[in-house]
């Protein structure tokens, strides 16, 4: 399967538990030092009054300085490890306070004619960009108290002459109280419906599986609407994005929608790439919901999503029904993929939220307001890791930052409030950080059965979350859906919880008399049960009932999910025992840059990039094949879970059935398998130029697979195949070979993908890469 896959999946495919046959057209897991500068921190002092950006660069460098500039503005952020890696983060309080001066006295339209990267994104964004004159005279401290001061009819008379640069230097100078205020009188909410209005607050469910199994996911569905939740979008997350396979999971969203009747009130959605949505929708015309799409916020970083202005284009202009575009974004995932460009995160970001509106009026031409199709973007804040930001505050700074740089471009934005298990972000911190985030009012959240999603291994937000923040805040929900919930009997008509409040196979009741089930309802709620034991052994777990309160996660599967958070917790920082390296046959062990095991998991970048040590070895390795290189190298690293490497019945039966199979197609393989401590994807790909990139190679064509320990979560232990071919040409060039042109094969476990069947599946995959060289 040739797979395309979003920014999520993508990031998180250290955590997928069923097989995943993908190509990498995304945003990396691990972080690239690709296109990174590295530059010392800015020093901004000794500032002359009213002085702005351009009259202090050119007073103390004499001339305009495109990297001071640019240092300036990245400055103005509130801390974040990602500006720190690219350079642009201020060194102390005090050059940010300054950086945030000058910046707050630089007028509109002096920013407007410096641009801090340009290329064709940018230029989309200009373009659609209204014009207003008036605004290039004021400063931006006079833009943020217009914003602050201001009502919502007078905010959104100039919204449309923002750009997306300008509205993230507004939101820099503002503090976390004023971007809620932001965030209390901005609405943008999808026409016809209160989704993204004053005082409502809408949910995605995310019923995913990790086997893709249909039952897993529409059974999360029935789970999410005994609770009363799920009015925007029912969106999962594919492990297979085969067109095939997509569209068996878009019809069976679909069935559950069309069955209760609720087919203009709330859409389906596989977070597939765009095009494989497309592809689906051939197969069942209709039934596909919602299109997708990760985006990023230059032309570069969307390329490693397969994505295009003109592609966009084209999708939206076959978008003509009541349901158009859903996006998904996220500060750092541009940087941590190696097209930072040398300016910070959250311009980056906000040119993301230029591309959803420029795209939001491309499905708007020729469209009146009543038929112009839904638009909604997602920001994922906090799934990459802590490369990009470590702690709560930060978590809580990224949401608002987005929540009110989306409503600014005039969009409906909702937030996945997330951590991944490597930061430092607990269970009971998520908590925290909702009570924190929930002022500003974003138009939706993410919604589980519980806050560790089964397949992506992360951390967001349940089921009973959302019913605690409708407690709360006074947050309904969109009115029409709500109605629903009264008419299936979850909620009543004194709009209080019933006895079937937390009771999925209430739902599941009332979906079989939707289909015309003659069984008595003791018969159908058996049948669900069986059907709910059952999806639990598969390891997706489905809430039932509730604690003290109606929004407190029942306590037996409370503890079941703390359970696997610690489990997650020590496996992530378990390191590879010295016996178990010597079990491995003819092993090389070897290192890459990393210090220690800390240094690797907040440090990425670090594990990408090989020891002088051991490109050392490599090449004395290289030295012995005289001539006659393998076809194929094995290489094994511990990634973020050394235990999936080490557990019994993981490794050896697939490295045995892989060898077997691949040296039966005919292919001659290493005898001596790479063994990295502290290695990341990319690790495989320098490993490959050293053996394969010189002249003594004598190959046309060499292939590398990278078995790696998956991020950890599912309590799986499941480790993952990253399989690359390529030329003597593209091992040469340094950085050549990249996700671009790897498939991997996910999942991998005595518990979940069987070990010897993965080695078939990535042995077959191999295979074809090769003969694609031919």
């Amino acid at each position: 399967m040739n797979r395309k896959i979003s920014r999520k999946e993508f990031l998180a495919q250290m955590g997928i538990l069923g097989t995943s046959v993908v190509v990498f057209n995304s945003c990396g897991f691990s972080s690239s030092t690709k296109n990174v500068v590295s530059m010392d921190p800015p020093v901004i002092d000794q500032l002359k009054s009213g002085e702005d950006i351009f009259s202090y660069i050119k007073r103390t460098t004499g001339d305009f300085n495109q990297t001071l500039f640019r240092q300036i503005i990245g400055a103005a952020n509130e801390f974040k490890e990602g500006d720190q890696t690219l350079g642009v983060a201020a060194e102390s309080s005090e050059t940010r306070k300054n950086s945030r001066i000058l910046l707050a006295n630089t007028r509109v339209g002096d920013l407007n004619k410096q641009s801090l990267f340009s290329d064709e994104l940018y230029d989309l964004i200009q373009n659609t960009t209204e014009k207003n004159p008036d605004l290039d005279s004021w400063t931006v401290g006079e833009l943020k108290d217009f914003i602050l001061t201001q009502p919502e009819p007078s905010i959104k008379e100039i919204m449309p002459a923002l750009n997306s640069d300008i509205i993230a230097c507004v939101v820099k100078l503002m503090s976390n109280e004023e971007l809620i205020k932001v965030g209390q009188k901005v609405f943008n909410p999808i026409p016809g419906t209160q989704i993204g209005s004053k005082g409502y607050m809408s949910a995605r469910v995310q019923p995913n599986s990790p086997t893709d199994n249909p039952t897993d996911i529409v059974w999360q569905v029935f789970d999410a609407w005994s609770y009363g939740v799920g009015d925007l979008v029912l969106g999962t997350n594919p492990v297979s994005s085969d067109p095939k396979s997509v569209a068996e999971i878009e019809k069976a969203l679909y069935d559950v929608i069309t069955t209760f009747g609720l087919e203009k009130t709330i859409s389906n959605c596989v977070l597939s790439h765009i095009d494989v949505q497309s592809e689906a929708e051939k197969i069942y015309p209709g039934t596909s919901g919602i299109w997708f799409q990760s985006l990023a916020g230059t032309v570069n970083a969307n390329q490693t999503f397969d994505v295009t202005i003109a592609k966009m284009n084209e999708h939206m202009d076959s978008r003509n029904g009541q349901f158009g575009l859903y996006a998904e974004t996220g500060q750092g995932a541009d940087f941590t993929n190696g097209h930072g460009e040398g300016f910070d995160m959250l311009v980056h970001e906000s040119r993301k939220y230029g591309f959803v509106r420029a795209l939001k009026y491309r499905l708007a031409e020729r469209k009146t307001p009543e038929n112009t199709p839904w638009v909604h973007v997602n920001d994922v804040a906090g799934f990459i890791g802590p490369e990009v930001f470590k702690s709560k505050e930060q978590l809580v700074r990224c949401c608002l930052e987005d929540t009110a740089m989306g409503k600014l471009h005039g969009l409906t934005i909702g937030l996945d409030v997330c951590s991944t298990l490597h930061m430092d972000v607990t269970l009971d911190d998520l908590d925290w950080c909702i009570e924190q985030i929930m002022p500003a009012n974003p138009a939706y959240l993410m919604a589980l059965p519980t806050k560790n999603d089964p397949m992506l291994s992360y951390l967001t937000t349940g089921f009973y979350n959302h019913v605690k923040v409708r407690e709360q805040f006074g947050y309904k929900i969109n009115d029409s859906m709500w109605d629903f919930f009264k008419k299936i009997e979850i909620i009543g008509e004194d709009n209080k919880p019933t006895a079937n409040f937390g009771d999925p196979t209430w739902v599941y009741y009332q979906y079989r008399m939707a289909k015309g089930d003659l069984r008595t309802r003791e018969e159908i709620v058996a049948e669900g049960r069986k059907t709910i034991a059952e999806i639990e052994d598969r390891g997706v777990p489905i809430a039932q009932g509730f604690g003290e309160n109606a929004w407190d996660l029942e306590p037996e599967l409370d503890k079941k999910i703390h359970a696997l958070y610690e489990d997650a917790k020590e496996s992530l920082w378990t390191e590879m025992t010295p016996d178990f390296v010597k079990l491995i046959p003819a092993a090389v062990p070897l290192l890459t840059k990393s210090k220690d095991r800390k240094d690797y998991v907040y440090h990425p970048e670090s594990g990408e990039v090989l020891s002088d040590d051991a490109v050392g070895k490599l090449e004395a390795m290289q030295s012995t094949w005289d001539g006659e290189s393998p076809d194929i190298q094995l290489v094994i690293s511990d990634g973020l879970n050394a235990r999936a490497i080490m557990d019994e019945g993981h490794l050896t039966p697939f490295l045995i059935e892989l060898k077997g199979n691949l040296e039966n197609m005919g292919y001659k393989v290493s005898s001596e398998p790479i063994l990295y401590t502290h290695g990341r994807v990319r690790a495989g790909y320098a490993t490959g130029e050293v053996l394969f990139g010189s002249s003594q190679s004598q190959k046309n064509k060499n292939g590398i697979v990278h078995i790696i320990g998956e991020r950890p979560g599912s309590g799986h232990h499941n480790f993952s195949a990253y399989i690359t071919a390529a030329s003597f040409d593209q091992w040469k060039e340094k950085g050549k070979v990249d996700h671009d042109i790897t498939r991997v094969v996910s999942g991998i476990s005595d518990t979940a993908l069987k070990p010897q069947k993965a080695a078939q599946q990535a042995a077959e995959i191999m295979d074809g890469l090769f003969k694609k060289l031919a």
